[in-house]
């Protein structure tokens, strides 16, 4: 197919080249040149539907598929817009041409030569409708999504093409070859106006009609075929006399049979046609009037909604104009400084509300979900006792089912019983019956044999009396006793019939008991799913605050810290783990929503928590990064609010994913860590509370250290014997009197500092003496960071020495370490104190103490460790020369390598010194010039602190260090 179209097309263009030859050189009648446009436009709409294959080659297609076709891409609409425009113009070309050579020879439509050249115009007229259409749709679209400007040529093209194709349609519609033929459209008087999208709406679609065949068969039987175009033929033979006018048309009289009177009468009726049209079209055309007057009317309306909004807004520009002079002049009343400190109170007021209507938002929270909690925790207490009742009545069905188990037995049983009875009571009557009847023939015998038993009859008719008495007797007994069987076997029968409707009301219950239980429980489901809703409604207006807050004023003056935006991001992180969690459990069973909803509480706080950081961070940082820090959250708010809208719909929660939020936390937080400097960790402003922090951090360390020996103390008594718990108890006694010790100095450091703050801080508050000492500030936080460190690490340290998994040099090497914390703190507290204070003295006698069971701990520990590793004596006395030679050899050689490896870790360790130093922002020397200080060698520099987020304990403290960020957690 592909290969018939290329073949086509070739075929075509030949065909137009020759048409144009051949109109250059012998075409008296212009054909060529229309053979040439006609070979032209079909090689273009062949092009055209090659391209656009969803468009068929009657162009009839809906504006759903030429939205498909265009695509959402401006550059293919664009281009699809050009393609358009060149395919109208190739079908105006050809009708063009068409109608000039037509105009120019006065040719006659319905003639045959007239024919032949108009035939392809009715093809024309569809194809210029549809893209007509098409060009409308496509313009309004590209001015929708393009400047004005950068489609002036578009529109000036449009406008052209507009008025060539009503010129065509005005023309071809006054032919009578196309009136039976094909209804031409109207085109309106002015072209749309691209500049105001609600003209898209006033756009009509122009509808081309083609009679059908049977219509036409119809009108040329009933008419003869019209040889003159009046409408044509009109202007010219206004100016002629009448036989000119015939000559023109029909050429001079001849002798033959003339025919002008038909044609005359043809004429007649032609024009009776034409007026009965003519009305019709006058119908039409007052319809149209109508329809334009009923929107000239509404346009009217617009236009004076539009004055009067234009009023309006006049007034409210005068208003505001009137406003920004008196402004203005207030303005240049105050100075600039009053002016400045005026929009600083301002702002903090504003602030300050801001922050008060926050706190009240968030107590409003905190209720809210403590009443959700409530409810939950109702609803799962009706669902246990909704669960215990339902156990009840299962153990009672089981009951009632034993019971008339049992009574249906014990009637079973009597039953048999009563008839066991009878068949007795009636294997006597039988045997007394047999019995009579034998008395009965021997009376009868007796009576035959003589008179002389006449004596012996009397008795027997006696014995007969009694016999029949008791049989009677027996009767009785038997039909009451068979009465009372029937009584028994009725009351049995009305007693299981009891029993069995009892038991179906039971069952009864028990279904309305289970129904009743599961509306409880799907009750539940309800409530719980309607608290997911409520957490997730409150969850979405929290972090829509969040992102209103992005865009407020008020936010843009605010600043943070990287180090709070990390710690804000590491636990959103966390919460998202949780969330993701709680969300898998619910979506598994979708009973208990309480690990989701607590989920989703905290996440949504702690998200909108790290937006608004994470945009104030941004206002203090670099142009690049700042972009890129506040593009990061905007796309986590989008991505929080979309998995929470799918949270909200049972249809898609099981697919609610919150890894593209975790995504965009963890960049947030990675720019963050770019952002943080070194060695900074709280604000100037916040030093005094660290401090304090610190110092209680670190008696908190040593107390929790104190209990750790007296565990390990207990649990070596228990474990070990002999030597090896002489050695522990001596090395244990002596890191407990070492952690006494460093107690007592923390205490009489506090007291020192204490003394030391009331003593200068003057007029000023705490935080500001602390701050303004800054330097001094960060100096003890240093030093207290480093003796809690250094307690906990001795504590590790003997834990293993104790189980025998540690080295005794390790212990040896902390209790140097803590001497020199020790004595750091107690430099950096004797830098601003008085030399006559007493608590100085007693702050240098505690850090001697110190120093003396820090000593002890190393004489503790090298004792012990020679008495744990006894190497003995050594024998070579069945060594002969030369392997003395030779171990003596070995052994200079395993010095040497220990000798090598130690000055190769003495490298090491002055490089990670300069490493921690260069780290801690500060070099001590510096330090020790700021503070007073004498750089000493016991004391030694530590990391930076760690992450807000995890103990500080855990890692070795970094030196003093200039912070600048108000963090909300606390420092451990």
């Amino acid at each position: 197919m592909h290969a018939t179209l290329q073949d086509c097309m070739r075929h075509y263009s030949s065909i137009a080249e020759t048409g144009l030859l051949w109109s250059n050189t012998r075409d008296r009648h212009g054909y060529g040149q229309l053979v040439s446009l006609y070979s032209k436009l079909l090689c273009t709409k062949m092009e055209f539907h090659t391209k656009h294959s969803e468009i068929p080659a009657s162009l009839e297609v809906t504006d759903e598929v030429l939205e498909r076709t265009a695509g959402t891409d401006i550059n293919n609409v664009f281009q699809l817009t050009v393609e358009v425009f060149d395919y109208m113009d190739a079908e105006l070309r050809l009708a063009e041409a068409v109608l000039r050579q037509l105009n120019m020879s006065i040719a006659i439509s319905t003639l045959t030569s007239g024919q032949c050249k108009l035939a392809p115009l009715i093809q024309v007229i569809q194809d210029c409708s549809h893209l007509y259409h098409y060009t409308v749709k496509l313009l309004f679209k590209l001015h929708a999504c393009l400047p004005a400007d950068t489609l002036q040529g578009h529109r000036e093209r449009f406008h052209e093409q507009f008025h060539s194709l009503k010129t065509f349609l005005n023309k071809a519609r006054d032919m009578l070859y196309f009136k039976r033929l094909i209804q031409i459209p109207r085109l309106p008087d002015s072209p749309p106006n691209f500049l105001r999208a609600s003209a898209l709406a006033e756009h009509v679609k122009p509808m081309v009609v083609i009679p059908d065949e049977e219509e036409l068969e119809e009108q040329e039987e009933d008419e003869p075929e019209t040889l003159i175009d009046v409408s044509e033929a009109q202007p010219s033979m206004a100016s002629l006399p009448q036989g000119d006018i015939f000559d023109q048309a029909f050429g001079p009289p001849s002798n033959e049979f003339d025919d002008r009177d038909l044609q005359i009468e043809h004429l007649k009726r032609e024009i009776e046609l034409l007026k009965a049209e003519l009305e019709k079209i006058k119908g039409e055309a007052q319809r149209y009037i109508t329809q334009l007057k009923s929107q000239i009317n509404s346009l009217e309306t617009e236009l004076e909604e539009q004055r009067v909004q234009k009023q309006r807004t006049l007034v409210e520009n005068e208003q505001l104009r009137m406003e920004l002079e008196a402004l203005r002049r207030r303005n240049t009343e105050h100075e600039s400084m009053q002016t400045s400190f005026v929009e600083a109170d301002k702002r903090s007021q504003a602030t300050e509300l801001r922050y008060n209507k926050l706190k009240e938002k968030h107590a409003e929270l905190v209720a809210n979900h403590a009443e959700l909690l409530r409810k939950s925790a109702d609803t799962v207490k009706m669902l246990s006792a909704t669960q215990q009742t339902q156990e009840e009545i299962e153990r009672t069905k089981q009951q009632l089912a034993f019971e008339v188990e049992r009574v249906r037995q014990d009637s079973d049983m009597k039953f048999e019983e009563q008839r066991f009875d009878m068949d007795k009571l009636r294997r006597e009557l039988e045997e007394k019956n047999a019995e009579i009847q034998k008395v009965k023939s021997l009376l009868q015998t007796s009576e035959k044999a003589g008179g002389q038993l006449n004596s012996s009859l009397a008795a027997l008719k006696a014995e007969k009396d009694s016999l029949m008495h008791s049989i009677s007797k027996k009767d009785a007994d038997l039909s009451s006793l068979m009465k009372e069987a029937q009584l028994k076997e009725y009351s049995l029968q009305q007693e299981r019939d009891r029993t069995i409707k009892e038991l179906g009301e039971l069952q009864g219950k028990l279904k309305e008991k289970l129904s009743h239980e599961e509306q409880l429980q799907q009750k539940l489901l309800d409530e719980q799913f309607a608290l997911l809703q409520a957490t997730v409604t409150e969850a979405e207006n929290i972090i829509q605050d969040a992102v209103a807050t992005l865009d407020d004023p008020l936010h843009i003056s605010s600043s943070s810290s990287p180090d709070y935006l990390i710690s804000r991001a590491e636990a959103t992180l966390n919460s998202i783990d949780k969330l993701q969690v709680g969300h898998s459990e619910y979506v598994k069973k979708m009973r208990d929503a309480g690990n989701l909803v607590r989920a989703l509480t905290k996440f949504s706080h702690l998200t909108a928590d790290t937006i608004i950081s994470g945009s104030a961070t941004a206002h203090m940082a670099h142009t690049d990064n700042a972009d890129r820090l506040t593009e990061h959250c905007k796309t986590c708010a989008t991505q929080s609010l979309q998995y929470l809208k799918n949270l909200k719909s049972k249809a898609s929660l099981k697919g609610a994913d919150p890894t593209s939020i975790q995504a965009a936390v963890q960049k947030i937080l990675r720019i963050g860590q770019d952002l943080r400097p070194k060695g900074i960790d709280v604000g100037k402003e916040e030093l005094g509370d660290v401090v304090d922090k610190e110092m209680a951090a670190t008696s908190a360390a040593i107390e929790e250290a104190v209990r750790r020996i007296d565990e390990m103390m207990s649990q070596t008594r228990k474990d070990t014997t002999g030597v090896k718990l002489e050695v522990n108890e001596r090395i244990l006694n002596s890191c407990t009197d070492l952690m006494k010790a460093i107690r007592l100095l923390v205490l009489a450091s506090t007291d020192l500092q204490k003394e030391i703050v009331e003593s200068g801080r003057g007029a000023a508050s705490v935080r500001e003496f602390y701050a303004r000492n800054s330097r001094w500030t960060e100096g003890l936080i240093s030093a207290s960071k480093a003796v809690g460190w250094g307690a906990t690490q001795m504590v590790d340290s003997a834990d293993k020495v104790v189980l025998h998994t540690g080295k005794y040099e390790e212990l040896i090497v902390c209790s140097h370490e803590i001497a020199a914390s020790t004595a750091q703190l107690v430099a950096a507290s004797k830098v601003k104190a008085d030399r006559g204070s007493k608590k100085l003295g007693v702050l240098q006698h505690a850090s001697r103490h110190v120093n003396e069971m820090a000593a002890n701990v190393v004489a503790s520990t090298k004792t012990g460790q020679g008495q744990i590793e006894d190497k003995g004596t050594m024998d070579f006395s069945g060594m002969s020369l030369i392997k003395l030679k030779k171990e003596e050899m070995e052994s200079q050689v395993k010095v040497l390598e220990l000798e090598s490896m130690l000055e190769n870790e003495r490298l090491h360790l002055g490089e990670l010194r300069k490493k921690h130093y260069e780290i801690a922002g500060v070099p001590l020397e510096e330090l020790a010039q700021d503070n007073g200080l004498r750089a000493s060698p016991h004391v030694t520099a530590a990391p930076s602190s760690p992450k807000p987020s995890k103990p500080t304990l855990m890692k070795k403290p970094a030196l003093a260090q200039k912070p600048n960020i108000p963090p909300k957690s606390t420092l451990r």
